[in-house]
């Protein structure tokens, strides 16, 4: 009776270890958005500490939390660090949990980069146009007078992809003139000869 007894209460021991890291994870998350991450503790969690760890376990940041009554979201603003995978540990006196999450960084919106636009003079009279980069057909062709402004030759090519063009300018030197190109997104790009 008496081993019946020690097996009951060491396999309860046993499967309320095993059921308190199940806990830990069930009241717990991690998220990750670019080189953000957040941790979500439920209020049942109560004081845990929050480390973030590279890949090698080397501790990069640490945060002690105690919770009453209310659930928890803890940033973490990894921006400062390279983009790639790391772990998120969160110890309570009781348990700890490892969560992987990956950052990466925010892409650059398209209207923010420049227009990829290029030119250079062949001959005295010809001019080579190549635009790159473009997520929309469409670009808008300016050709002016360097000395006045005045507009010379205006074209809009509609190319869904990069292209390339020559414009031959019959009795204008390339050096007089310049390009104003501007595509489809509104991006602007100026170019001399």
């Amino acid at each position: 009776m008496k081993t019946l007894l020690a097996l009951a209460i060491a396999s309860t021991i046993s499967f309320s270890a095993l059921a308190a890291d199940e806990d830990l994870r069930e009241l717990s998350g991690v998220s990750s958005s670019f080189q953000k991450i957040n941790v979500t503790l439920k209020s049942e969690v109560g004081n845990a500490k929050i480390s973030i760890l590279d890949q090698n376990g080397k501790n990069l940041s640490n945060r002690k939390v105690h919770m009453k009554n209310t659930d928890v979201v803890v940033p973490f603003n990894l921006s400062g660090l390279p983009e790639g995978e790391y772990l998120v540990k969160i110890a309570t006196e009781e348990e700890e949990v490892i969560y992987s999450v990956e950052t990466n960084e925010r892409p650059i919106p398209v209207e923010d980069l420049p227009l990829m636009a290029y030119g250079k003079a062949i001959d005295e009279n010809t001019v080579n146009l190549a635009v790159i980069g473009l997520t929309q057909p469409g670009v808008k062709v300016e050709i002016h007078s360097s000395e006045s402004g005045k507009l010379i030759y205006e074209e809009y090519i509609d190319q869904p992809d990069a292209f390339k063009k020559d414009f031959s300018l019959k009795g204008v030197n390339c050096e007089d003139i310049y390009m104003e190109l501007t595509d489809s997104i509104g991006r602007k790009r100026v170019l001399f000869f």
